[in-house]
């Protein structure tokens, strides 16, 4: 097993399945031993159950500029698609497990109690959008995985036996929620919710959603639940059975072109694709009704194609972005799941199958979100996997 430094600052150690130094492929993942955060009686440690597999973890090196952030690299993960990977790298943020360990400050969680963590793990607890439960926007917020904390402790990811968190970033799971189901809704529904709550989507509402995948399928899931009307955007026709029995109420092949019907429509669209040169982006902020907003939640590797002034000012319409959610967020999210009895379409694999379920996500054949389940605790997993 690998051995990561433990910088003299820590009572206990953790496992997982990462990225070492002498790693020679993003596919050559390792068992490594590390530190895990240095303990605060704000903190929760949590022995994980369950890791959702997020597209941004095989992204990697996602660098601050995107985030106006100059030190901070955030969603690091393992293909070298957003820039290189820095070993050693342990990913994955849809975290479900059981509290083992709380501190004094902590309030709303005891130990037992099954909990969360998403793509966030710190944050300044000062700043206004801090205070105000926007601190999935503070400036210093850090990264469940490739961050570093104040005192060099590097942030590690889910793919692992336990983790320690700040009360803020972790979530109470309902108990009539499942944990592999609750996992996912950590980064890739939550991602998609905070959009369709800040502009208040409801009854009457039309809502579009680009792309079915981990993060789309869960757009069409919540915005079904809210009330909303919801059209399916997707390139491969072969999801519309699927589509179909997640409620939406339309399905609309992409690659189709865009029916005069469409033209100022949807009060909302949810991008969750890579959007890159070619793609009609023009064409979608057409099929937005005056004063509507188009949110970007997906995260390509290159620049996105360029739009004219007069297909924002037409109509009044905006282009914007959304970054993960607030605990303030995650909680309604998963009180409507639990309200609605939301299912998402997971399959689940042992955690130590992480390459093989990895390599599905890359190929694109989760339907729609894999989950890892704990089986790392057995000593008989072999060190190279």
């Amino acid at each position: 097993m690998g051995e990561l430094p433990m910088n003299g600052y820590h009572d206990t150690e953790f496992k997982g399945i990462g990225v070492s130094e002498e790693s020679k492929a993003w596919s050559d993942l390792q068992m490594l031993s590390f530190a895990p955060k240095t303990w605060t009686e704000d903190d929760v440690e949590i022995a994980i159950t369950h890791c959702g597999i997020c597209g941004s973890d095989i992204h990697s090196a996602f660098l601050s500029p995107y985030y106006l952030v100059p030190a901070q690299p955030c969603c690091i993960a393992l293909s070298g698609g957003w820039g290189p990977v820095r070993p050693p790298l342990i990913v994955g943020h849809e975290i479900v497990g059981i509290a083992t360990k709380v501190g004094s400050n902590v309030e709303g969680i005891t130990v037992g109690d099954r909990v969360g963590v998403g793509a966030g793990i710190q944050s300044c607890h000062q700043c206004e959008l801090c205070k105000r439960g926007d601190e999935n926007y503070c400036g210093e917020l850090l990264w469940t995985y490739n961050g570093r904390y104040p005192d060099g402790v590097k942030t590690m990811g889910g793919y692992a036996t336990a983790i320690r968190a700040n009360q803020q970033f972790v979530f109470p799971i309902p108990e009539s929620l499942g944990s592999a189901e609750a996992s996912s809704m950590l980064c890739a529904g939550l991602t998609v919710f905070q959009p369709l709550q800040r502009y208040n989507i409801g009854p009457g509402s039309k809502v579009g959603v680009i792309g079915i995948g981990g993060l789309g399928h869960y757009a069409v899931l919540f915005g079904k639940a809210l009330g909303a009307e919801v059209t399916a955007f997707s390139h491969s026709p072969n999801k519309e059975t699927d589509v179909k029995k997640m409620g939406a109420d339309k399905f609309i092949v992409s690659s189709a072109g865009f029916e005069k019907s469409l033209r100022r429509y949807y009060d909302l669209i949810i991008c969750t694709i890579d959007v890159t040169a070619g793609f009609p982006l023009a064409e979608y902020l057409s099929t937005l009704y005056p004063l509507g907003t188009l949110i970007m939640v997906g995260l390509p590797d290159d620049a996105m194609p360029a739009i004219r002034a007069g297909n924002l000012t037409a109509s009044g319409v905006k282009l914007g972005g959304s970054s993960i959610g607030s605990k303030r967020e995650a909680l309604k999210m998963l009180d409507l799941a639990v309200k609605h009895d939301i299912k998402p379409w997971i399959e689940v694999m042992p955690m130590s199958k992480a390459p093989e379920a990895v390599e599905l996500m890359r190929a694109g054949k989760a339907r729609y979100r894999i989950i890892l389940e704990q089986d790392l605790q057995d000593a008989s997993v072999p060190s190279h996997l």
